[in-house]
């Protein structure tokens, strides 16, 4: 089914937009939540709240790229409890996957960086435009959906050292790009 008609559904309130977006997207959204939060039980409950989050609030948006709406509010949602279900602990295993990018990007959503963030976010899109076709995948794979470097390069039937030297070297150049567009970091 067309993204458009699954939002006019929303619109219209019609509960089978629910069931449409979940036969469309719900794996993809499970996946995501669930390489961040790794727990079924976690990453299931994050998905309804996703659907419940975009059933709240498509009368009042009406996002031009559906699958990237739904899935920035499942990021939000399984990063939101994954920090509350590791308050106060360290969780290495799942932790890299933060710090890999920590030096260079603040994870910071107050309200006094929401500008700056969206610079960023501009920046870094620009960026990948740089890189090749397969980088970009990589890179996206990496740290929008928080894929394994190991389910990576089977993914793309390379070696998962290809795939953590290309990270390292991409993380190189973002940060010498993001330096010369004049962010401090």
């Amino acid at each position: 089914m067309e993204d458009s008609y699954i939002i006019d559904l929303f619109w219209k309130r019609n509960e089978q937009a629910i069931k449409e977006t979940d036969k469309k997207y719900g794996r993809l959204c499970y996946r995501l939540a669930n390489n961040i939060l790794k727990h079924n039980e976690d990453s299931e409950e994050c998905v309804n709240d996703t659907f419940l989050k975009i059933w709240d609030s498509i009368p009042d948006d009406r996002p031009l790229h559906f699958s990237a709406y739904i899935c920035q509010i499942t990021k939000r949602l399984a990063l939101s409890k994954y920090r509350y279900n590791n308050a106060g602990k360290r969780d290495p295993e799942n932790r890299i996957q933060y710090d890999e990018l920590s030096e260079i990007v603040s994870g910071r959503d107050d309200p006094e960086n929401v500008i700056a963030a969206a610079e960023l976010s501009r920046a870094i899109n620009d960026y990948l435009l740089t890189e090749s076709r397969q980088n970009r995948i990589i890179f996206v794979r990496r740290y929008w959906y928080y894929d394994k470097t190991d389910d990576i390069a089977s993914a793309m039937d390379i070696s998962a050292g290809t795939v953590r030297s290309t990270l390292s070297r991409m993380r190189k150049r973002l940060k010498k790009y993001l330096e010369k567009e004049g962010f401090e970091l």
